[in-house]
C-alpha cells in the first residue's frame, strides 16, 4: 500500500453542492503542490500562513513546487502555539495582507496545524469579504479533523473558537510525509482526534484501532494513511449532512466540552489540545454510563486506549470543579447556561444530551479528579 501513495493519492469527497471539495491524501503530494492547485483556478497569486516551527521545514519546498507553474506567493508566519490563534495576530496579518497586492482572485494557503488551519481559514474568511483558501496540514490532528469542516476562527481569553465562521477550504492536501517532522507527543495528541473519531460513528475502526495502535503510532505509512482517511471519511460524511452544527454534527465535539474547559482553565499553557480531548473523552465515558447507557466496559475499553496511547486518561492538573463548570458553560454548545455534553450510548455511537446534571458532573470529578 505503501507504493500506491506515492502514486494517485487516495481521495476523500465532501459533498457541499458547489463548495464541493477532494481531500487528498497521499505520500510526496508538496512537491506535487501545482498539480492539484491547477484544477482549482485560482488566482496566480497567494500568501502562505504559517508557523515558526512548520515554516523552516516546509514553506520554501511548497513555494518553489507552486512558482513552477507560475503560481507566485508570499510566506507569512505566526509564533507557534495556541497562543497564536487570537484576535491580535488576526490583525496583524489582515494588516499586513494589502501590502502584498493581493485581490479576490488570491488565495490562502494555511500550512501548519489546527491553530494555523483555523487562523488562516478566518483570514480568508474576512479578508475582502471572503477569498479561497487552502488547507496543507502537518499534524496528525490537523490532518484527521481540523483541517476539514470549514471551521475557522479564533480563541478569546474566556474560551476556545468563540470567534469565528464556517468556511470551507478549496482542497486539503493531506500529505503524510509532513508527519515525520511531528513531535511524538503532537502525535499521540492528534491520535486523540483518531480515536474519538472513531468512538461516535464505527465500533469497527475502534477495535481496528486497538489492535493497530502501535502502528500508526510508530508512523507506517499504510497504518497511518488507513487511519486518516477513515477518520476523514467520517467526518466528511457527517459535514455533507450538517455543514453548521444544527443537529448531527455536534457529535465531532465528543470530550471537548470538559476539554476546552481544561485549556481555557490553564491559559493554553503546557496542556496540548489533543491531550484534554483525552482527558475530557474519558471523563464524558464515565458521564454516558450514567446518562447514556454505555456499558462500563466500553467505557473502561475507551480510558485504556487511550492510556495505551500514551495520552492522559486523567486530568493531570488539579483542576477546581466549579471553576471547571463555569468554563464549561462558556462552551458554544451550552444552551441558556445549560452544558449539552455529546455522549456514547455505545462505541461507535454517539447522542447529544442536556440530561447531564452538576450532580453529574460532580461524582465524575470527585472520581476522576482527585
Amino acid at each position: 500500500m505503501a507504493s500506491t501513495l506515492k502514486g494517485a493519492p487516495e481521495r476523500v469527497r465532501v459533498e457541499l453542492g458547489e463548495r464541493s471539495y477532494d481531500i487528498l491524501i497521499g505520500l510526496g503530494l508538496l512537491a506535487r503542490a501545482v498539480e492539484f492547485f491547477k484544477p482549482l483556478k485560482l488566482g496566480n497569486r497567494g500568501v502562505i500562513i504559517t508557523d515558526s516551527t512548520v515554516g523552516p521545514l516546509y514553506g520554501a519546498a511548497l513555494q518553489q513546487a507552486l512558482r513552477a507553474g507560475g503560481i507566485e506567493t508570499e510566506i507569512v508566519d505566526v509564533p507557534a502555539g495556541e497562543s497564536s490563534k487570537s484576535l491580535r495576530q488576526a490583525n496583524r496579518l489582515l494588516e499586513h495582507l494589502p501590502s502584498l497586492g493581493l485581490d479576490r482572485r488570491s488565495f490562502v494557503i494555511a500550512l501548519g496545524g489546527g491553530v494555523v488551519g483555523d487562523l488562516a481559514g478566518f483570514i480568508a474568511a474576512t479578508y475582502l469579504r471572503g477569498i479561497a483558501f487552502v488547507q496543507v496540514p502537518t499534524t496528525l490532528l490537523a490532518l484527521v479533523d481540523s483541517s476539514v469542516g470549514g471551521k475557522v476562527g479564533v480563541n478569546l481569553p474566556q474560551g476556545k473558537n468563540l470567534v469565528g465562521s464556517f468556511y470551507q477550504p478549496r482542497l486539503v492536501l493531506a500529505d503524510i510525509d509532513a508527519l515525520k517532522s511531528l513531535p511524538e507527543r503532537e502525535l499521540r495528541a492528534g491520535f486523540a482526534e483518531v480515536i474519538k473519531t472513531s468512538a461516535i460513528r464505527d465500533a469497527r475502526f475502534f477495535a481496528w484501532l486497538e489492535r493497530e495502535y502501535q502502528r500508526v503510532l510508530r508512523r507506517e505509512p499504510d497504518a497511518v494513511a488507513h487511519a486518516v482517511r477513515r477518520c476523514c471519511e467520517i467526518k466528511a460524511n457527517v459535514v455533507s449532512k450538517d455543514e453548521r452544527e444544527s443537529g448531527l454534527r455536534a457529535i465531532l465535539n465528543f470530550g471537548h466540552t470538559v476539554g476546552h474547559a481544561m485549556e481555557a482553565l490553564v491559559e493554553y499553557e503546557g496542556l496540548l489540545h489533543g491531550e484534554a480531548i483525552s482527558m475530557g473523552m474519558c471523563f464524558v465515558s464515565k458521564l454516558s454510563v450514567k446518562r447514556a447507557g454505555l456499558s462500563e466496559a466500553e467505557s473502561k475499553r475507551l480510558c485504556a486506549l487511550l492510556e495505551a496511547s500514551g495520552l492522559p486518561a486523567h486530568p493531570t492538573e488539579k483542576f477546581d470543579m466549579n471553576r471547571l463548570l463555569e468554563a464549561m458553560r462558556l462552551d458554544k454548545k451550552a444552551r441558556e447556561g445549560k452544558l449539552r455534553f455529546v455522549l456514547l450510548k455505545r462505541l461507535g455511537e454517539a447522542v447529544v444530551s442536556d440530561a447531564v446534571t452538576d450532580a453529574d458532573i460532580e461524582g465524575v470529578f470527585n472520581v476522576c479528579c482527585r
